[in-house]
């Protein structure tokens, strides 16, 4: 039988695909890439038609296989998946490991650089090229062979300690619920959230009602219970996930993984000659050093964290006058802060979530999508996906398919938390002349539609939807022909969320909510006055959102950049040291934070989660031409698609910035756009 794996077909046969056919296809391309590698290195005078054209089919291949089982084992996780997950990244490592540090193919691209004809390429071929050579030097290529052994070691094992890191989240978040049989417990959670637990409790053939550690369920507990124990219990239960903490203490614990994954990246990175992982991740991306992060860092904090700290005084005195709460604790804060807006702007999500039908938002956003940028998107439901939930897209310009994209909105059991996008194929020109179209996979995690009634969103969830299929305009609209530096690929870390903080902003805007928002049972359009005491509560508490952020930020930074062999940081340590010089809540002892967070133990921000604040600059000052020109000017949106979308990682970052905004970012734009600013906050 054939394996569905293996095919050219643009998108895959999801019909068809097995968990038998995943270790069967992976090893068949591993060993014919082997073999082809092989004749491919040996070329006395390879060009870019005979080595890199032909090495670009190979990972193509390669990554069309292995997209779709890293996707499958996202969003359809079991124990048979796990496994076989497991065993081919061990597989794709071993390879990963022996390609970049394949002495003759290294010495085969340089002499295509080194080619008098190598000027003739162009831009995107040259940079492709030049990524390369740099990717072999960072995959150990020069060092001697003792030393290429201990780096292909640390590689294997850092690939298996982030997975395992990442399955202990998912196993720590859906093993935990709370049985709940009297609904007066629940007291304040929204309908919605109330029928979602009963649908949960039936799920486990219970009576009554279950709260889980997803976030549609555990978000309305933290934002709305009146039942100050359980909102504690639930916190509690959050926050000691994969730890030695909580109700779960010591199951699934990531603390040693922790400080082995820590261990390892600090041993590549002096192998490689750098003195921390710090400084290793900063190699592909636009920050040029540590001191330049730490200092962007610390110029956000000091600007943000004053008007952090009035926001708490102005939450404990609420607290404590209305409520009669002398001791606000980490659990309380969700609680209280959304009684205060409510209070103050008279709006809470709730309020608005009966506008914001998913249905309606996915449509309105692929017609602010299709305004801005000139293109069509179409539902294609003869496409095969792999759950009821999920649904696939063509994306064509004049009448003709520029890309496809699958959307799996809601949250279910064996699907990862969160929300992200993911390439399932890349958009290049093969050697016979034929363009791969790109394919992208975009995963949220909402809360299902419950017995007829339609999923209604928070615009928080709103906001997300917009970022990820941001995300997804990248990689889908590129006009690059090159695979490694076509759409997200071969892009600065640290910028490749400009175009989907970017995108946030239409969530916000009364032309483009027109076309967004609408009530589900009436169709009415949001009225004027929610409008306006949602656009008043925009920015409420942005100081103590952005401290949080660059919490994040600083903690990770800090984490790679001070690690020694001879002293080892420890992530709850510095952790603490971190919250202590930026926090403005206070954190509970029990707090476990670093040991749920994914982003930089099983995903790709080690050392880079700054990447989020980095390139929020970037989108807040992209989008103040809009704001400038019209936020649906044709000029402008095609401005953005030309320069920014379409270009890929065929150019440095900060050159396509400036080639659209006409000048260097700007860092009060971001300030301006949330609120900070000296002016509304002098005392």
């Amino acid at each position: 039988m054939n394996n569905p794996l293996l095919t050219e077909e643009l998108l895959p046969s999801f019909d068809h695909i097995r968990v038998e056919h995943m270790e069967p296809a992976i090893d068949q391309i591993l060993s014919d890439n082997r073999v082809q590698i092989q004749d491919l290195a040996g070329q006395d005078d390879p060009t870019w038609d005979t080595l890199v054209q032909p090495m670009q089919s190979l990972d193509d291949r390669l990554n069309n296989a292995w997209s779709v089982i890293s996707h499958l084992n996202g969003v359809m996780n079991n124990e048979e998946i796990r496994a076989v997950h497991k065993r081919c990244l061990e597989k794709l490592t071993e390879y990963g490991t022996e390609v970049s540090q394949n002495e003759q193919l290294c010495a085969a691209f340089k002499k295509v650089a080194e080619r008098p004809d190598f000027k003739d390429l162009s831009e995107a071929q040259q940079k492709m090229v030049n990524n390369t050579l740099r990717d072999f030097h960072l995959g150990g290529v020069d060092l001697p062979v003792d030393k290429k052994k201990t780096f292909a070691n640390l590689s294997r094992e850092l690939a298996d300690l982030s997975s395992r890191f990442s399955d202990n989240v998912l196993d720590a978040t859906q093993n935990w619920f709370k049985h709940i049989t009297d609904e007066k417990e629940l007291s304040g959670v929204p309908e919605s959230a109330i029928d979602g637990a009963r649908q949960a409790a039936k799920q486990k053939d219970l009576d009554g009602f279950v709260i889980t550690l997803d976030f549609p369920s555990f978000f309305p507990v933290m934002t709305y219970c009146n039942n100050r124990e359980l909102r504690r219990e639930v916190y509690e239960a959050f926050v000691t996930r994969a730890s030695d903490m909580g109700p779960d203490a010591g199951n699934w614990d990531n603390t040693p993984i922790m400080a082995e994954i820590l261990k390892r990246r600090h041993g590549q990175s002096k192998l490689l000659g750098f003195n921390n992982y710090a400084e290793r991740s900063l190699a592909t991306k636009m920050a040029s050093s540590v001191d330049e992060v730490l200092e962007f860092l610390h110029q956000l904090a000091a600007k943000s964290k004053p008007v952090a700290e009035k926001e708490v005084t102005e939450l404990k005195a609420f607290a404590k006058d209305e409520y009669g709460v002398e001791d606000l604790q980490a659990w309380d804060i969700g609680y209280y802060s959304e009684k205060l807006r409510q209070k103050r702007y008279d709006i809470s999500p709730e309020t608005l979530r009966p506008w914001f039908p998913a249905e309606r938002v996915i449509s309105g956003m692929f017609q602010v999508t299709e305004k801005l940028f000139g293109v069509q998107i179409e539902q294609q439901p003869q496409v095969e996906t792999w759950h009821k939930d999920a649904t696939a897209y063509r994306i064509s310009r004049n009448g003709e398919a520029i890309a496809w994209f699958y959307l799996d909105p809601y949250a279910r059991q064996g699907k990862r938390g969160g929300a992200w996008m993911a390439d399932c194929r890349v958009r290049w020109e093969n050697q016979r002349g034929q363009l791969q179209l790109p394919v992208a996979f975009l995963t949220c995690n909402f809360t299902p539609p419950v017995e007829g009634k339609p999923s209604l969103l928070t615009h928080d969830e709103v906001t997300t939807l917009f970022h990820e299929f941001g995300h997804g305009l990248h990689h889908m609209l590129t006009q690059v022909d090159v695979a490694d530096v076509s759409g997200i690929n071969g892009v600065a870390w640290d910028a490749v969320e400009l175009p989907s903080q970017f995108l946030e902003n239409w969530c916000w805007n009364p032309e483009s909510l027109e076309l967004i928002a609408a009530h589900h049972e009436t169709g009415e359009p949001l009225p004027q006055d929610l409008l306006d005491k949602m656009l008043a509560a925009k920015n409420f508490q942005a100081g103590m959102q952005m401290v949080r952020q660059l919490e994040f930020s600083l903690f990770d930074f800090r984490l790679h950049a001070e690690f020694t062999k001879e002293a080892p940081t420890n992530p709850l340590e510095m952790h603490r040291e971190v919250r202590k010089e930026i926090a403005v809540v206070e954190s509970p002892e029990f707090n476990r934070f670093p040991n749920a967070f994914s982003h930089i133990f099983a995903g790709g921000y080690a050392a880079g989660y700054y990447s989020y604040k980095w390139a929020e600059v970037l989108a807040a000052d992209a989008f103040s031409l809009f704001e400038e020109n019209g936020i649906f000017d044709p000029e402008t949106g095609h401005s953005f698609r030309e320069n920014i979308l379409e270009m890929g990682g065929s150019r440095e970052p900060a050159e396509l910035f400036k080639a659209f905004r006409g000048r260097d970012p700007d860092v009060d734009a971001l300030l301006r756009q949330s609120g900070i600013t000296d002016h509304d906050h002098a005392a």
